[in-house]
């Protein structure tokens, strides 16, 4: 292993947070500047949100079944095993619901994109796109950025409903709680601000699986080997923003929301 000095290191790191940076700002801008490929966001809103939708349900479902099943335990010591529709429902609809959505997506679609454009890279696709005049950020980065946040808002609603609906299946059958007071207490105790909260943070996520994933992709370098290392370091670097970044945004909207 090739040793890096202290500076050296920093620098590399302050380079990868520029470049970043700036292809994360031109993904947004592009939006605004023809030309517009719209044939390609559809192709890619079909890829991203269709093909990780069974992923994304079976997740959350399951995951809101064991919350449902956990709370159950520890509620049923004082008597409150009704309140389980409450916690469920501010659980997945704050948090569960887009933090899972969002890793399955990075987990499936950030390499995807990584592996795709860091291919085209090793192939000099790129270069010859250029050649031709086509640019590659209108052409390839800016119509998955946003197809992956279209299709991640979507996705977490859809996923959202499928963690209640495992918490109703856990407190309806194994528990033996009546499913219209499950459901009235889930929906009752859901305000503005916990269904605004768990809807603005998909946007923030897909964002984020989306450049990091073209950013990795387009920085690819040595050959086919580069291309799986920068597959394994898109993944990594999506889902640890993903988790990261859920704390700050969630602190913002608390203050925004004064909730």
């Amino acid at each position: 292993m090739e040793f890096i000095s202290p500076t050296e290191f920093a620098k590399k790191k302050i380079q990868s947070v520029q470049d970043y940076s700036i292809l994360a700002a031109q993904s947004v801008l592009n939006l605004f500047r023809p030309p517009h490929y719209w044939a390609d966001t559809v192709q890619q809103m079909d890829l991203i949100g269709f093909g990780s939708l069974q992923i994304v349900l079976a997740s959350v479902f399951f995951t809101g079944a064991a919350l449902a099943l956990n709370s159950a335990t520890t509620l049923s010591r004082f008597g409150a095993t009704t309140v389980i529709g409450q916690l469920v429902s501010i659980g997945i609809v704050r948090e569960l619901g887009p933090v899972l959505a969002g890793l399955v997506v990075a987990g499936r679609n950030s390499s995807g994109m990584a592996s795709e454009l860091g291919s085209m890279i090793v192939t000099e696709q790129i270069d010859a796109m250029r050649a031709l005049g086509t640019d590659p950020m209108k052409k390839l980065v800016t119509p998955r950025v946003a197809a992956t946040v279209f299709m991640l808002f979507f996705l977490t609603i859809l996923g959202d409903f499928m963690g209640l609906l495992g918490g109703s299946f856990v407190a309806g059958l194994l528990l033996g709680l009546d499913a219209h007071e499950y459901w009235s207490n889930a929906w009752q105790t859901l305000v503005f601000s916990d269904v605004f909260m768990g809807l603005m943070k998909p946007l923030v996520f897909g964002f984020i699986v989306a450049t990091i994933g073209c950013y990795y992709g387009l920085s690819t370098k040595g050959g086919t080997q580069g291309v799986g290392r920068s597959t394994t370091e898109a993944v990594v670097a999506a889902m640890i923003l993903i988790i990261v970044v859920d704390v700050f945004v969630t602190r913002f909207l608390m203050v925004i929301l004064g909730s």
